[in-house]
């Protein structure tokens, strides 16, 4: 990396969280903020570095690794605030940071990718662009009983009591039906930027992961979506370990400089 920054932002209710800015070059094209896997409950950012390092380098993006705050202590919709409220700091306070002029980008895996959703959501009703979306096995609804949650070849490192959990202590007794909660019940995706979507063959969230991008579709919005065949949840974050993490990293490196980064040079 050119530079790596360790940042705190304060959130619009007073509390805080770090972010970790990682700039591999003078001629970073961009910025990505980063949100996190881990259920709302897990996750932290030395946990992700390598990963958001090899997409920094392999995009030659500035990304902006998010350290929101977490479940149980800080149950919905503290996450989903404080990944607005990261993305809106990034946006004012990176502006001599190469790649902090955009254009913009938003990722995440799991559960990060439910606060892309969310992020993405409130950008288009506030009026601020973002380029692209990648969204890596994202949580789009709280429904368990869907047949990839059930599928015993699904029941690995994530499984559908583990998800069960994690939803637990996210939102205790609240409305699971909420569309910040599960944006696959929400009754507009039109608007929604450009997405690249990676899901996982042997995964509970694979068929919610389908549906939102066939939801996407439908709402007019230009999706690319890639199968990873024989990969678990939470492969994309096994960098240098399992070779398809990589792989789909390059994949999305590559979506990011076709889809975003060639058209903006031709314009």
């Amino acid at each position: 990396m050119h530079r790596v920054l360790d940042e705190t932002v304060t959130a619009a209710d007073g509390g805080s969280f770090p972010v970790r800015v990682f700039v591999p070059s003078r001629t970073s094209r961009g910025t990505v903020v980063y949100f996190h896997g881990g259920g709302f409950v897990l996750g932290e950012i030395d946990g992700y570095d390598t990963l958001t390092r090899t997409l920094a380098a392999s995009a030659d993006v500035t990304v902006v690794l998010v350290g929101y705050r977490r479940a149980p202590e800080h149950p919905f919709p503290v996450p989903v605030d404080d990944a607005w409220d990261s993305f809106e700091w990034a946006t004012t306070r990176l502006v001599d940071v190469p790649g902090g002029a955009g254009p913009w980008i938003l990722a995440g895996d799991s559960a990060g990718g439910n606060l892309v959703i969310n992020t993405a959501l409130r950008a288009r009703e506030s009026g601020q662009v973002i380029s692209a979306a990648l969204l890596v096995y994202p949580v789009t609804d709280t429904d368990i009983d869907r047949p990839s949650y059930r599928d015993p070849r699904n029941q690995l490192l994530i499984t559908r009591d583990s998800m069960r959990w994690f939803l637990d202590h996210y939102l205790g007794a609240q409305n699971r039906d909420d569309p910040r909660v599960s944006p696959l019940r929400a009754d507009d995706l039109s608007g929604f930027p450009p997405t690249a979507l990676v899901l996982a063959e042997h995964d509970p969230l694979l068929d919610e992961g389908r549906e939102f991008g066939a939801r996407l579709r439908t709402a007019g919005v230009p999706v690319e979506m890639r199968l990873f065949d024989g990969q678990m949840h939470a492969f994309f974050q096994m960098v240098n370990v399992l070779p398809a993490s990589n792989e789909a990293i390059a994949w999305l490196a590559a979506y990011l400089d076709s889809a975003v980064f060639t058209n903006r040079q031709e314009v």
